[in-house]
């Protein structure tokens, strides 16, 4: 496989970034849907899922710079691995998982990732797949601190 074409299969989540509306909503639902999986048969609960986002990172930053060099284009709208990692940060937010967690934290990082309070708009103007990737990363630890905020206060997610 070339590196062009594995740049492409990773930076859109594996053609996920290829849905023709709303791609990074395509991109964030497969997170989910891969979390909730992992969840169920392996057990994963908020620390697993900081450290698969971690892990994606660098091969993210990777993917989205030459798939954005490729295309010639700053942040092309097909990369959607940074909305996986954002995603998958959100949920190292979650203290206890069932649907209203899971559905929470798919609209939370929506909320964050398309909102852009500062840094968030600020981290899109680092070079390259970094700025592609930190921005949706910090959508998530805001994402993250809500949701864990919500559950220790008590609301019954």
């Amino acid at each position: 496989m070339s590196r062009h074409k594995a740049a492409d299969l990773l930076s859109t989540w594996f053609g996920c970034g290829l849905a023709p509306v709303a791609p990074g909503t395509a991109g964030s639902a497969a997170a989910v849907i891969i979390a909730f999986v992992l969840h169920q048969t392996a057990g994963f609960g908020r620390w697993h899922f900081a450290l698969l986002a971690l892990v994606a990172f660098l091969p993210a930053v990777w993917a989205a710079g030459v798939t954005a060099q490729i295309r010639g284009l700053k942040d092309p709208g097909i990369v959607v691995i940074d909305e996986v990692i954002g995603q998958w940060l959100t949920l190292a937010g979650a203290g206890t998982f069932n649907w209203k967690t899971w559905l929470a934290a798919f609209l939370l990082f929506r909320a964050f990732d398309i909102w852009k309070p500062p840094p968030v708009r600020q981290l899109e103007a680092l070079p390259g797949g970094l700025g592609i990737n930190a921005d949706d990363a910090m959508a998530g630890v805001y994402a993250a601190v809500v949701l864990a905020m919500a559950q220790w206060l008590g609301f019954q997610l």
